[in-house]
């Protein structure tokens, strides 16, 4: 029986409990994010109209539990066969490009409609958007697909990495930050127009244009493409999932957030115009 372990044997292990307490993290996270929203999202749920935005918003508030689950069973389950770890690592890898996808739609649209929904825009944030999109897949099993996995020597320890050079990887993730740059500048430039012709707080204008949300998505790709080129073993991918989850939440928390203030904006001017027409009627 060995009982001494190398120091890559010991790092390689480390690593993996690290990537598991992570998705546990970020399992967690996700859990709670719902469970406070619960009524929030159900009402919304049940009120709204179905249209194709609400598919897309189904889509990316719970593809993400597919991803933690498949991820979650991918850290503990025992598993020596290779194969395998690459299977359900393309599964994992399928997962958060579609939940990535579907979080960048909303704030395509969200960017659209602060243009006015100006057609041209639209066309060439949509073109760059399939563009990276396709790149993205491309590079992402191309490097998935021959690489080489390997798990802990170390008994007890379960999960599963690429083994082999894996840098390409911080491709899609390049790519997808300067996308996110591309329309936080363009969600900037309208924020800081409108609080020209309208004054007041610069700050109040930005977080009404949900700024912040660009920028947090911004700052997850550019971390993601450091971890992936500068860390070894699990840490190189440590952060990669952690990102589409936020960014699912981010995404379907402002169109909630816009639904509700649409909504309940609407259902005021009704309470106001049935007042009127009582005051109005004849006693």
């Amino acid at each position: 029986m060995q009982t001494d372990y190398s120091a890559d044997d010991v790092v390689a292990a480390t690593s993996l409990q690290c990537f598991a307490y992570i998705y546990v993290s970020t399992t967690t996270f996700w859990t709670y994010d719902y469970a406070c929203s619960f009524h929030e999202e159900w009402r919304f749920l049940l009120v709204s109209q179905w249209t194709k935005v609400k598919g897309l918003y189904i889509v990316t508030r719970y593809v993400p539990f597919l991803l933690l689950a498949t991820n979650l069973y991918l850290s503990f389950s025992p598993n020596e066969n290779p194969d395998k770890c690459r299977v359900l690592d393309n599964i994992c890898s399928g997962f958060g490009i579609v939940s990535a996808i579907c979080s960048e739609c909303f704030f395509i649209l969200r960017t659209c409609a602060l243009w006015n929904n100006n057609k041209i825009l639209l066309a060439i944030m949509l073109v760059t958007g399939l563009t990276i999109v396709g790149a993205s897949i491309a590079v992402t099993f191309a490097t998935t697909a021959p690489a080489t996995y390997a798990t802990s020597t170390i008994p007890g320890i379960t999960g599963c990495y690429i083994s082999s050079t894996s840098f390409q990887l911080f491709i899609p993730f390049l790519l997808l930050s300067a996308f996110e740059l591309g329309l936080m500048i363009l969600t900037l430039i309208r924020a800081i127009q409108n609080w020209r012709i309208k004054s007041g707080s610069l700050y109040a204008v930005l977080m009404k244009h949900n700024i912040s949300y660009y920028t947090c998505g911004f700052l997850f790709s550019v971390a993601n493409i450091f971890t992936l080129l500068l860390l070894n073993y699990a840490y190189h991918a440590i952060l990669q999932d952690f990102q589409f989850v936020i960014l699912a939440i981010l995404a379907t928390r402002m169109h909630r957030r816009l639904w509700h203030m649409k909504h309940d904006s609407n259902a005021l001017v009704h309470v106001s115009m049935s007042e009127m027409s009582l005051r109005e009627s004849p006693q």
